[in-house]
């Protein structure tokens, strides 16, 4: 291809350099009405965006682990010291108001939200009056039968588990301890009804540690199965006191609310004799809190004639029922009034079966 110039006059060169003045000052007062505009419009603005929108803060973006840690603590001080202030606040303010001051607000817990069940115990009702007087601890409440307990283990047991059937016999008066030697539970019961025992307690132990318990009254039953944890012995205590009397200790349930729950309190009342020597000042303790009952055994310490102290005297567990078993031990053919099913029964967290 070929290539032709063409002449440029000096006439359209002055013309270009005219438009290019032009623009120049065009752009130049654009910018001038733009920063006017601006400084116009900054006084308007009361606060900055930084403070109506600001940045969100999350420990768990810290990658520095000692310093999410601190962070962490800190955020926690802060709320303590704000919910002291607010309760410091309303302290104030209802002794400000006296009489007038408004009722405290009960806080929500699983237990006060609890789902109500159709089998809750009336104390006042006649048909549970009835199945007292004619159930199988029927003659222990009456006074006709003294409580007389054999405590037993698995076969082979450690020492941790001797050492725990052992301390349990220093808080039931009246109880034995007896090695197993391989025997079967259903050999084992008719020796105990034959020598006036009126329970059967084995305690089950998995690596060393004790983790079940089969609680069979004699000579009919009923026979519970109950899962053991957070089992602390005497010497594992603190500020513990010195050993138990051989005095009958005082028996406390609490929130035993069921039908089966009124069962299993009257099962484990009956392991200690109905009249309680309070010369020894004994508190044997069956506290149910969520389905967990919890074991404490206690002496009281009278100070002088307005205060009174608890000195705990151990050994410390936690029972868990498994199953309700009609009549004696029996693994194969036993009737079952109860067994823990986890999957549905557990499947709402504010519903308890004790």
């Amino acid at each position: 291809m070929d290539f032709s110039e063409v002449p440029v006059s000096p006439d359209d060169k002055g013309r270009k350099k005219k438009k290019q003045k032009k623009n120049k000052k065009k752009t130049q007062q654009e910018e001038e009405d733009g920063a006017a505009q601006q400084t116009e419009q900054k006084p308007q603005r009361s606060e900055p965006a930084a403070a109506s929108f600001p940045p969100t803060f999350s420990v768990s973006e810290i990658k520095n682990k000692q310093r999410r840690h601190l962070m962490f603590m800190k955020l926690k001080q802060e709320k303590r010291k704000q919910k002291m202030q607010l309760r410091k606040k309303r302290k104030k303010e209802r002794e400000a108001l006296g009489d007038k001051a408004p009722p405290k607000e009960v806080p929500k817990t699983i237990e006060n939200q609890r789902v109500y069940d159709e089998t809750t115990v009336d104390p006042d009702d006649e048909e549970v009056a009835f199945d007292e007087g004619t159930d199988e601890f029927s003659a222990y409440f009456n006074g006709l039968t003294n409580p007389k307990v054999l405590i037993t283990t698995s076969d082979r047991p450690r020492g941790r588990t001797v050492k725990f059937c052992e301390q349990l016999a220093t808080v039931i008066p009246n109880a034995h301890v007896y090695y197993r030697r391989g025997l079967a539970l259903k050999r084992i019961i008719p020796q105990c009804v034959a020598r006036d025992f009126t329970y059967l307690m084995v305690i089950n132990e998995d690596r060393k540690v004790p983790n079940g318990l089969v609680l069979c009254h004699l000579p009919e039953g009923p026979t519970a199965h109950f899962k053991v944890s957070s089992v602390r012995l005497r010497k594992e205590m603190k500020r513990r006191g010195k050993d138990p009397t051989e005095h009958s200790p005082e028996v406390i349930l609490n929130n035993f609310s069921t039908r089966l729950g009124h069962s299993i309190g009257r099962l484990l009342a009956a392991l200690f004799p109905q009249n309680p020597h309070f010369v020894g000042r004994q508190v044997a303790t069956f506290h149910n809190q969520r389905d967990f009952i919890f074991f404490r055994f206690h002496r009281y310490i009278f100070k002088n004639e307005k205060k009174v102290g608890i000195q705990e005297l151990g050994p410390r567990f936690t029972l868990k029922l498994r199953s309700l078993q009609k009549g004696t031990f029996d693994s194969k053919f036993g009737e079952y009034e109860w067994v823990l099913k986890r999957h549905e029964m557990d499947s709402c967290r504010r519903k308890f079966q004790l």
